[in-house]
């Protein structure tokens, strides 16, 4: 069984930092593309970041370049988000995700096949 479980939120105020972890169990971790999605108040969820197989390749959203950060370590099963410079309209549920089928990070929610229940994250002003 499946289990994604994320950790590391909070309320940070703007300009802070956090740092998410999701560790997973019950899958082959280092075949699998890891991303991380964010769900804000009245939203629809979105694209953040999402890291290769090896970690070597990744990508991220315009809105968190140069800001964000994900990384995994296979050897722990668990894959990281480190948020840099944050703002309020960071503000949301921050989701990480497996896609399994592919061997190439992918940006849509779509493509992703088992999600964790998701962190919450607070920036206030």
């Amino acid at each position: 069984q499946v289990q994604l479980v994320e950790s590391g939120g909070g309320l940070v105020q703007a300009g802070g930092s956090l740092r998410l972890s999701c560790s997973a169990s019950g899958l082959t971790f280092s075949t699998t593309v890891m991303g991380w999605f964010r769900q804000a108040l009245g939203k629809e969820r979105e694209f953040v970041a999402a890291v290769s197989r090896s970690g070597g390749t990744t990508t991220y959203s315009d809105s968190v370049k140069g800001r964000f950060t994900v990384s995994r370590d296979n050897a722990k099963n668990t894959v990281y988000l480190q948020m840099n410079s944050l703002k309020p309209e960071d503000t949301a549920v921050y989701y990480c995700a497996a896609d399994f089928a592919s061997l190439y990070v992918r940006t849509s929610p779509r493509e992703y096949d088992y999600w964790g229940p998701g962190a919450q994250v607070t920036v206030s002003s």
